[in-house]
């Protein structure tokens, strides 16, 4: 969850409700590929629950997903196919906000674009900080949040929980 904390500490209730509602809930079985190596992204993916990893085309798992993950980001941003594929390990239920949509609202909202971007690029720095420590053998900068989010950690907590509770209204 502590992922989903910095995407939705940046963004305001107005954005959670966009996003709830050009969002479509999609749900996969352990084992469906929800992302896949060379074919585009049409989607950002908000892992509301289950697990996925993301596995590169020789079967090493590089990463793994729990709640609050987002997936399909670096597409998004890089507007190129992914390298690896993003693969359930368990039943997951995930918001799927489409590319179209999400880019309507970016130029059309400059505000929000901020907010959106501004979480984004927090977000895959925490991720390329995790991913660095692991690499050299520590995990401590992993077990440690930034001051700025604890201050907006029950605000992003709650947030999360309203995502989902839209989700289900939804569904």
């Amino acid at each position: 969850m502590r992922k989903a904390l910095y995407i939705l500490g940046d963004l305001t209730e107005e954005d959670v409700i966009f996003l709830a509602k050009v969002g479509e809930i999609v749900q996969f079985n352990a084992d469906d590929v929800v992302i896949q190596a060379g074919v585009e992204v049409k989607a950002l993916y908000f892992l509301t629950s289950g697990a996925m990893n993301v596995r590169l085309g020789n079967g090493d798992i590089v990463a793994s997903f729990g709640v609050g993950d987002v997936a399909g980001e670096m597409s998004f941003i890089e507007n190129r196919p992914p390298e690896a594929d993003v693969v359930a390990t368990e039943a997951c239920r995930l918001l799927a906000v489409s590319r179209t949509a999400l880019n309507n609202e970016l130029e059309q909202n400059p505000a929000f674009a901020s907010r959106f971007y501004k979480a984004l690029a927090t977000f895959l720095s925490d991720r390329l900080r995790a991913t660095t420590a692991m690499t050299a053998g520590s995990n401590s900068s992993q077990d440690e949040l930034d001051e700025r989010l604890l201050d907006i950690v029950h605000v992003a907590g709650d947030r999360m929980l309203r995502l989902i509770e839209l989700m289900d209204k939804q569904s």
